[in-house]
């Protein structure tokens, strides 16, 4: 078993998607947890999978104490946590910094010496899907975690925080509050934003419509499934963040439906690729794998038969080869069993990889 920087125990409060897979994450490294939820449904799953035991009623003295729970609540069990456990460092994982923050300074029960315990922190990791069942103990491997120390915050209780993030095998990242909020505003909570919009869309269109539905689709909504319930405090909590980018997107949505609304007049077409060239230079600027530099990759597209074993059997031969997988997508053809597999390499690799394929009897599309 791998050694953790952490010695425990840590007490995780909320027993959501991301407090249950701090705990499972922690376990895996032999770290004692204890759990906590105000739904003791929700903690007896996250202990029946094994992400720690109940608290109940034990006395326990936490080294940390991590709080998982919604925006709405998070500072009030701060508070809560700080009072309870004077020895313990106390962090919160919700997706908000600044609303959190500012009511935790503000709350009269903490003197400065209790607030120096607490430190703000963000694992910008997550799923669809809710709720402890969904939990993963590898959920934060490789994903960013940032860690918004408040000026007040007591550098021993910042390097326990770290600590975490380190242990759960996740990059850290520094920032201010302000930094951060306005940060996820734009990378997480506009898109999440913009994606429920499309899908609402969706509402009333015809089936027939729905069933010439691809990957664009697909991708652009992916996202619009989120825990609504949640969203709402998010975005309620980081208004002042989100509002100038959403005001910044009606311009443009303004802006092409007026050029749309006249699309052969003077200066329409260059307008419209100007938008697009926007767009490509903007989606460009996104980091490529593993945070490194954007890098454009080499697209094979394979067709595959809807059959059990074909995607397994694929990613064999490619990897037999010796030819590395840099991305991998699957969409499937409407009214036909068949798949089309798009596989992204480093292009100096593009034709021996489709050497390779077509040597092992795959219908490569080019």
């Amino acid at each position: 078993m791998a050694s953790s920087h952490l010695a425990g125990p840590v007490l995780v409060i909320g027993t959501g998607l991301l407090g249950t897979s701090v705990g499972l994450g922690l376990r895996a490294k032999g770290v004692p947890v204890y759990l906590s939820d105000v739904s003791p449904t929700a903690a007896g799953v996250a202990q029946d999978i094994g992400a720690g035991v109940l608290l109940e009623q034990r006395a326990i003295a936490p080294e940390l104490v991590v709080i998982g729970a919604p925006p709405d609540v998070t500072a009030n069990l701060v508070a809560d946590a700080l009072l309870a456990y004077p020895n313990a460092t106390v962090v919160d994982i919700a997706s908000v910094k600044g609303s959190i923050l500012s009511a935790v300074l503000a709350d009269e029960r903490l003197s400065p010496a209790e607030t120096s315990r607490y430190v703000g922190t963000h694992p910008m990791a997550g799923r669809e899907k809710s709720g402890p069942a969904a939990a993963r103990g590898e959920l934060f491997t490789s994903m960013p975690w940032v860690i918004c120390a408040h000026q007040g915050a007591d550098p021993a209780r910042v390097k326990v925080a770290e600590s975490l993030a380190i242990d759960l095998g996740a990059t850290m990242h520094r920032m201010s509050v302000a930094e951060h909020d306005q940060s996820v505003a734009l990378i997480s909570h506009f898109p999440q934003a913009a994606s429920s919009m499309i899908a609402s869309r969706l509402l009333n269109a015809e089936a027939h419509q729905l069933a010439l539905a691809g990957n664009g689709l697909r991708d652009t909504t992916r996202i619009a499934a989120s825990d609504e319930k949640l969203w709402i405090q998010i975005f309620s909590h980081n208004a002042q963040a989100l509002v100038p980018i959403l005001t910044g997107m009606k311009e443009d949505l303004d802006r092409l439906i007026n050029t749309l609304s006249n699309p052969q007049g003077p200066g329409a077409l260059l307008d419209l690729s100007q938008l697009m060239t926007e767009g490509n230079a903007g989606k460009a600027r996104i980091p490529g794998k593993h945070g490194a530099p954007p890098q454009a990759f080499a697209l094979v597209t394979v067709l595959v038969d809807d059959r059990p074993g074909q995607i397994a059997q694929l990613l064999a031969d490619i990897g037999e080869a010796g030819i590395n997988i840099e991305d991998l997508r699957m969409e499937h053809s409407a009214g036909h069993q068949v798949g089309m597999v798009d596989v992204s390499v480093v292009p100096g690799r593009r034709d021996e990889l489709i050497d390779v394929l077509t040597t092992n009897g795959w219908k490569v599309a080019q």
